[in-house]
């Protein structure tokens, strides 16, 4: 039988987590799937690990390329996807069992549904859950601007959508080494056609890992640009007016980051930038008048996230 979803799963040195992102997906309550994990040209146990799960389950295959990024593994996987849907899970991820459930129900009840993703929770590298929860509630009605504010999918493991939209917009650009899942969901905002849809229930469970995530900064601020830069010249008039909100929300977002990394002066230099690109994002949302606080009472609050995260821990993007 033809599997209706495919689970894309890149992996990239992970034999550390990559069984419990495979064992999520076959503890689905949804059966109807096959699970496609590329290998990205690891250097430690993850293909081996990946090999033996294989062998004792059939709907699981693994996929080997030379290493090319998460975007390259991401539409490796897809070029050889059976499905009507695909589904995004990265390898140190988890899915909760009714993920697939829920997500396939939405999109065979409305076929103008061409996105469905979830409420997520951040967890620690041991597994352990923290606090830390990402509703997925857009800013605004209209999903092009808020997307352009805040990816409130959250992370590369939330979306389920239809196989049909690569068609129409593209595969996930290779060029980009971050927000390249938020670029590519700007451009099915942009065809004006596919709905959005939230589950407000937490389906998703993504890992923040000891990493030094803060040397990546700058270059995830080259990226976040260069994506808003192509919005722009998609759709100039829709997007033109809404570019001193989007620079604001953007440069709170690495505030953040650069807090958890640690970088006290990195984060306060952004929301500075923040600041002066809209104030007003202060006002109207409680997250980045949250992040704010956050930078005013930084040593603390660098010192709280270490305790909940782990130490060298970060955002992850």
């Amino acid at each position: 039988m033809k599997p209706k979803v495919s689970v894309i799963v890149p992996a990239y040195n992970i034999s550390k987590y990559i069984l419990d992102a495979l064992n999520s997906i076959k503890e689905q309550t949804y059966q109807n799937y096959e699970a496609l994990i590329i290998d990205d040209g690891s250097l430690d146990e993850t293909p081996s690990i990946v090999e033996e799960f294989c062998k004792a389950n059939q709907q699981f295959k693994l996929l080997k390329k030379p290493n090319g990024g998460l975007s390259s593994a991401r539409n490796y996987g897809i070029d050889h996807a059976k499905g009507q849907y695909i589904a995004l899970l990265d390898g140190d991820d988890i899915y909760s069992k009714d993920k697939l459930a829920n997500h396939v129900a939405h999109l065979d009840n409305d076929p103008s549904i061409g996105v469905v993703y979830s409420a997520s929770q951040a967890i620690r590298d041991d597994g352990k859950a923290t606090f830390f929860v990402l509703s997925g509630k857009p800013l605004y009605k209209d999903i092009l601007t808020s997307l352009l504010c805040k990816n409130f999918i959250g992370h590369g493991s939330n979306g389920v959508f239809r196989h049909c939209l690569i068609n129409e917009v593209g595969n996930f650009d290779e060029s980009l080494p971050s927000s390249e899942d938020l670029d590519f969901w700007l451009r099915v905002a942009s065809t004006k056609r596919w709905k959005f849809y939230r589950e407000r229930k937490i389906l998703s469970y993504y890992r923040v890992r000891p990493s030094g995530l803060s040397f990546n900064i700058s270059r995830m601020r080259k990226c976040n640009e260069r994506v808003i830069s192509m919005a722009l010249e998609r759709s100039p008039k829709l997007v033109a007016p809404i570019l001193p909100k989007a620079y604001a929300y953007m440069f709170r977002y690495l505030a953040r980051l650069s807090l958890t990394s640690g970088n006290i002066p990195q984060a306060r230099e952004y929301i500075n930038k923040s600041l002066s690109h809209d104030r007003s994002i202060f006002i109207q949302d409680p997250r980045s008048l949250l992040t704010l606080i956050s930078v005013l009472v930084s040593p603390l609050t660098t010192l709280t996230l270490r305790g909940i995260l782990g130490s060298n821990s970060a955002a992850k993007p």
